[in-house]
């Protein structure tokens, strides 16, 4: 937003506007006491839902006289905001944060914070409501408008969630060695060449942004835009989901093809394996690892992105193995019907994973790339499990907003037929 401190200081002596927002800070004792967390939240969450702003912590919003922060106070007021985005807004509004000297009416040079809120993929909910920016004023969104608001953010899908323009993020975030896998030699410039796979996007300014897509693919910290786009793995020792019984865990971070790898050697590591002499020794595993890789990739592949606070769960018991995906199921699919039907939420990032090149990864057998797109990741997961468990895999959808897909162990070697 501000490029030097004497352009913020030009526009902080015009006043208040859509993109400008200034704020005096107070505090009682150690600790914050204006503005309150509710008052921040509620202005942060109206310029995250309007477009780019910046709040500028250390001016008086009615005088626009810079009265600065005490610089051994800077770390504490930027916790304070961290705090605001992350515990008082859904979804946490993403910020960054600059710390600046101006001079105060007396030309004395003083300490402020300034708070930069790109335009958010997401509809931010403040303690107040959902707000806008109007003028130099938040107002309450009008229900048409908020219903208008979420189509735009892709929440009604008229725009693919995958193919969005991520909020600061730029071609440059994108590694080249990750985005080759999905180009060829061609003449165009490189973003046109991007554009053209879905991996660039361009926003409504026109300028040219990481799509998510590109962003799970081509980035080597997705994480940076997208927080919860990763996998939350934890090995129990019984049956039950009990931290005081956490065996191991792991999150899987990286680009989508990285974690599918994780995931797998994760299940491997902490997987049993039973076994009979009859008279060769027979090994049996808990789990067919041609079932699970099927499923991991079912999960990062038809996962709803759009969902920024839910992260795909991997769950391993002694008798079973949970996978919780974000997102119910698309069109008209319903659990009863998976086996048999083909559709996706996703159609750019499966063509993206039916392009990355699968390696050695566990669970995989012959195939060349991460997806087929034939339709058969369900039958192999039900069939391969089956046969392991005597016992069929179920499939639940909680509250319409995640799927639940349950594994159950294999029979002991000493049991099966």
């Amino acid at each position: 937003m501000t490029n030097s401190p004497e352009e913020l200081l030009q526009r902080i002596r015009l006043g208040e506007d859509t993109s400008l927002e200034l704020k005096e800070i107070r505090f009682r004792g150690d600790s914050v006491s204006s503005p309150c967390r509710h008052d921040l939240a509620d202005e942060l969450a109206a310029i995250g839902n309007t477009y780019d702003g910046a709040v500028v912590l250390g001016v008086d919003d009615k005088t626009r006289d810079v009265v600065g922060i005490p610089a051994d106070s800077l770390d504490k007021v930027e916790r304070y905001v961290f705090e605001v985005c992350n515990d008082s807004i859904t979804p946490p509004l993403p910020f960054r944060a600059f710390r600046m000297q101006l001079p105060d009416v007396t030309g004395e040079t003083r300490s402020v914070l300034v708070v930069e809120i790109p335009r958010s993929l997401f509809v931010h909910e403040s303690p107040g409501g959902y707000y806008f920016r109007q003028g130099s004023s938040k107002r309450k969104i009008p229900p048409e408008y908020l219903a208008r608001l979420f189509q735009q953010r892709s929440q009604a899908r008229v725009i693919r969630f995958e193919e969005q323009p991520v909020p600061q993020s730029s071609i440059d975030d994108l590694s080249e060695d990750l985005w080759s896998n999905y180009t060829t030699r061609s003449d165009d410039p490189r973003d046109v060449m991007l554009q053209k796979r879905g991996l660039l996007s361009k926003d409504e300014t026109g300028v040219v942004r990481a799509s998510v897509a590109g962003v799970l693919f081509s980035c080597r910290t997705p994480e940076r835009f997208l927080p919860n786009a990763y996998i939350e793995a934890v090995r129990y020792q019984g049956t039950k989901q009990d931290s005081n019984y956490q065996v191991d865990a792991q999150r899987m971070r990286g680009p989508l093809y990285q974690q599918i790898e994780q995931a797998m050697k994760f299940l491997i590591r902490n997987q049993s394996v039973s076994a009979i002499k009859r008279p060769h020794r027979i090994e049996t595993p808990q789990f067919s690892e041609r079932a699970i890789f099927e499923a991991i990739v079912n999960a990062v592949a038809h996962r709803d992105y759009s969902i920024s606070t839910s992260k795909i769960r991997f769950f391993m018991f002694d008798n079973r193995l949970e996978i919780y995906s974000p997102g119910a199921l698309p069109n008209t699919i319903t659990v009863d019907s998976l086996a048999v039907r083909q559709s996706t939420r996703n159609e750019l990032i499966t063509s993206l994973l039916a392009e990355t090149p699968v390696a050695d990864t566990p669970g995989s057998g012959e195939r060349s790339f991460y997806m087929e797109k034939r339709g058969d990741g369900v039958p192999i997961i039900l069939g391969e499990s089956e046969k392991l468990a005597k016992r069929k895999p179920e499939y639940r959808l909680i509250d319409d907003s995640e799927l639940l897909l349950t594994i159950y162990s294999a029979m002991p070697t000493e049991e099966r037929k």
